[in-house]
């Protein structure tokens, strides 16, 4: 008999559910919001908000908003939009996620601490991500973003270093990152590093792999432009190579193979409980076999 489990800790973190709960708030008391970029990397989610009055923007339009209400989203933003927001009389509904904004200001504070003496302050993250540009602009667009090994290049190892990560990168590669810092830095520099990385996201590592190993068959729930659902997905992935990327449900058109009798359902961060719903309708939907004679 078939059985079709959705796992529970899989789904919005807290950042993305106290943005989009401001998004539903605020929307209650006016017909139009403005957001500052997709409110979550789901195309799903996204035309669900714009379907009650969420408008998204670019950083482009913000000087035509003026006097208009802009929510900024879960990821942060830099110094300069809220200079820009300031300048246009535009309201701000700040949904920056507690853990982000904490980042945002040790990151700010190093650098006032540094900025002197040439420290090189690094970010573990992925290039033009908007939590990471957020990051890169409390430091006046100084700091060194890494994406993987071979980036390090850039770094002058005869310099003092100081590492941070952004919030949802593997624990992993962080300290990779790290250990391969030690290893080329000139021994007379000074070499710190903070592990910034959210344990809400990072603990879903271990746990969706352990969830994905229990199943015959496992559909990954998750918008394409979403960086943290690529990480998870490929996790998934190594745990039961019987695990299949999707972004809805409509995108399951075929019966299971004959002998499957569990199958899973997770997500990422950015993906809503209620569309990991609808996959899991879909699969028992078409793995329904007709009654005898009907």
């Amino acid at each position: 008999m078939l059985s079709v489990e959705i796992d529970n800790d899989s789904g919005f973190c807290f950042g993305v559910v106290t943005a989009i709960e401001s998004a539903e708030r605020e929307l209650k008391e006016t017909d139009t919001l403005y957001c500052l970029g997709d409110i979550v990397h789901n195309n799903l989610e996204v035309e669900r908000l714009r379907s009650q009055g969420l408008r998204t923007i670019e950083h482009k339009d913000l000087a035509d908003l003026k006097g208009k209400k802009v929510l900024l989203r879960a990821h942060g933003e830099p110094p300069s939009t809220y200079l820009t927001a300031k300048e246009n009389q535009i309201t701000i509904v700040d949904a920056t996620c507690p853990v982000v904004l904490r980042l945002q200001r040790r990151i700010h504070k190093c650098y006032e601490e540094t900025r002197s003496k040439q420290t090189q302050l690094v970010i573990y993250g992925k290039k033009g991500h908007a939590e990471v540009n957020g990051l890169v602009g409390q430091t006046d667009g100084t700091a060194i973003v890494i994406e993987k090994i071979e980036d390090l290049d850039r770094l002058d190892f005869n310099r003092d270093i100081i590492l941070f990560s952004q919030t949802t990168k593997s624990l992993d590669g962080f300290r990779e990152i790290v250990e391969e810092i030690e290893r080329r830095r000139s021994e007379h520099t000074r070499f710190d590093y903070y592990d910034t990385i959210c344990r809400q996201v990072a603990n879903r590592l271990p746990h969706i792999k352990g969830f994905a190993s229990r199943h015959d068959w496992v559909y990954f729930v998750a918008g394409k432009k979403s960086s943290n659902g690529r990480v998870l997905f490929e996790e998934c992935l190594k745990a039961n190579p019987h695990t299949f990327f999707i972004s809805e449900a409509k995108e399951i058109n075929t019966p299971l193979p004959v002998g499957i009798e569990r199958v899973g359902v997770c997500g990422a961060t950015s993906t809503p409980k209620w569309l990991m719903e609808e996959v899991a309708g879909r699969i028992r939907e078409i793995n329904t076999v007709p009654a005898a004679g009907l």
